[in-house]
């Protein structure tokens, strides 16, 4: 190359030159877009957190809040994170995303650790975990729920200026919720696996939690919204068989204990064909979880672990457009499942096809579809083809996690962000005085909630970006959790 003589090939070297310059530009600035991603995916966490702020805390403009949760029950319930856009902490979701912060822990720790962010991924798994253990003090008691979701939606305060009532909600052996109580389960068998290379010793308190959890789920079978009213009217179950496979096979990966293999063989059924994956549906991943042992050669493939590997495949192939009931994708290429934030579902779709990449690549397998076969290099090319489309390639040229990118979502709805941060303006913002001055204020919210993946767009890739918008502006942990493991595989 420094031999070439400028002259004649002057005009062609310079074409080359521009080519690979342009080339090379490109490749730089999608690999540092989902590194920069990442990083920020994880900052999002620390937004969301309740209770005593840690001195590490990185998003400076939140300060301590809720530090009495708990107390009307005498006991201590502070910490966690808080869901979605306003101020609660609801307990189902919040083992959801549990979980599949943990699982994008396991499946992509090599990835995090390679782009520094593993540690950061571990602190916001274990803000999580340190709550969920403090809500099991029993073996048969779970708090699920904190505060009133009726009148805490009926504010728009800060969370270090909340004067709603914070009432402890919890299910117990009289007052049954085997969803809750094996999602919970679920979330801590997985995070176990998660932070056993690291801390052992807290590995084992958490399989402890896990075991007794779904133990509970199992003798006192019911629907926990039935116990836990109010929770119904925001994150209602369907019921709660998948949330039992769920934690089964989370349990048997962490522990390899038989007895969690034979509950999800001689399990009535496998959830049959699924349309998406969710914090209510955990059927996709039990049956992800199983057939990942199949691939392994460590359980035969036959009968009913068959049948939950045909399951897995089945939604994947929908999702990869190669199925007999695929999902429906919008013109501009986003994987659409249901109206309401859209796309936690496409985010959890993304990482079971991430996952299943890994799986499928470890196994040298593929998989035969209705319409074709697909190759690990399918299943991730897809994945990052979502990424791509939540992070700006999209008809709307907007990336929907907040702070990537120039155009971005401006005002999510979501209590914290919208009102001046507590460490500009320490005057308390009330009740209703925070919907006039700061929720149907026009402009764009005080503080940049970094890393937040809000609803998303409608079914033809249009986004308003209209704080009044819950149903496609607000963020939500349970999106920006399977994210976490999507970006880090793509990154």
């Amino acid at each position: 190359m420094s031999q070439l003589k400028i002259g004649s090939s002057q005009c062609l070297w310079t074409s080359i030159c521009i080519v690979l310059f342009v080339l090379s530009m490109t490749r730089g600035a999608v690999s540092t877009n989902y590194g920069d991603a990442l990083t920020k995916s994880l900052l999002y966490f620390e937004a969301q957190r309740s209770g005593k702020l840690p001195s590490n805390q990185r998003v400076t403009w939140r300060g301590d809040s809720a530090l009495r949760d708990g107390s009307d029950a005498h006991v201590d319930l502070t910490g966690g994170y808080y869901d979605a856009g306003d101020n609660m902490k609801f307990g189902f979701p919040l083992a959801f995303f549990t979980t599949m912060l943990a699982w994008s822990n396991i499946e992509m720790a090599t990835q995090l650790k390679a782009h520094q962010e593993q540690e950061n991924a571990l602190a916001a798994l274990k803000w999580a975990t340190d709550f969920l253990i403090k809500a099991h003090p029993e073996p048969n008691v779970l708090y699920g729920q904190v505060g009133d979701g009726n009148s805490d939606h009926e504010c728009w305060m800060r969370p270090e200026d909340m004067t709603t009532p914070r009432p402890s909600f919890r299910i117990d052996a009289q007052h049954p919720g085997s969803d809750l109580a094996g999602e919970t389960a679920a979330a801590m068998a997985a995070a176990s696996i998660a932070f056993a290379p690291s801390d052992e010793a807290y590995a084992q308190i958490l399989i402890g939690h896990a075991k007794e959890l779904f133990e509970f789920a199992k003798a006192y079978p019911g629907i926990y919204q039935n116990s836990i009213t109010n929770a119904g009217g925001f994150y209602a179950s369907s019921g709660y068989e998948d949330e039992l496979l769920w934690a089964a096979a989370w349990l048997h990966r962490a522990t390899n204990d038989q007895i969690y293999l034979d509950y999800l063989t001689q399990a009535s059924g496998t959830g049959g064909p699924r349309t998406a994956f969710s914090w209510d549906d955990k059927f996709v991943g039990a049956q992800v979880l199983v057939a990942k042992l199949a691939l392994e050669g460590k359980v035969e493939s036959n009968g009913k672990i068959a049948e939950y590997k045909s399951m897995a495949e089945q939604f994947i192939c929908n999702c990869a457009q190669k199925g007999s009931n695929n999902v429906k994708k919008t013109p501009g290429g986003l994987l659409y499942f249901l109206p309401w934030n859209n796309l936690q579902y496409t985010t959890a779709a993304s990482f079971v096809l991430s996952a299943y990449s890994k799986y499928l690549t470890d196994a040298k397998a593929s998989i035969q579809c209705p319409n074709g076969a697909l190759e690990a290099s399918d299943l991730l090319d897809l994945a990052r083809s979502q990424v791509d489309y939540i992070l700006g390639s999209n008809p709307q040229n907007m990336s929907y996690m907040v702070g990537v990118g120039t155009n971005y979502p401006k005002k999510p709805h979501h209590r914290a962000a919208s009102i001046v941060s507590i460490t500009k303006d320490k005057t308390p913002v009330t009740c209703s005085e925070g919907f006039d001055a700061w929720f149907n204020n026009p402009a764009p919210n005080p503080n940049v909630l970094m890393g937040a993946v809000v609803g998303g767009p409608n079914d033809n890739d249009v986004y308003g970006d209209e704080r009044t918008d819950y149903q496609h502006a607000e963020p939500a942990p349970a999106t920006a959790a399977p994210f976490v493991g999507v970006l880090a595989a793509v990154a």
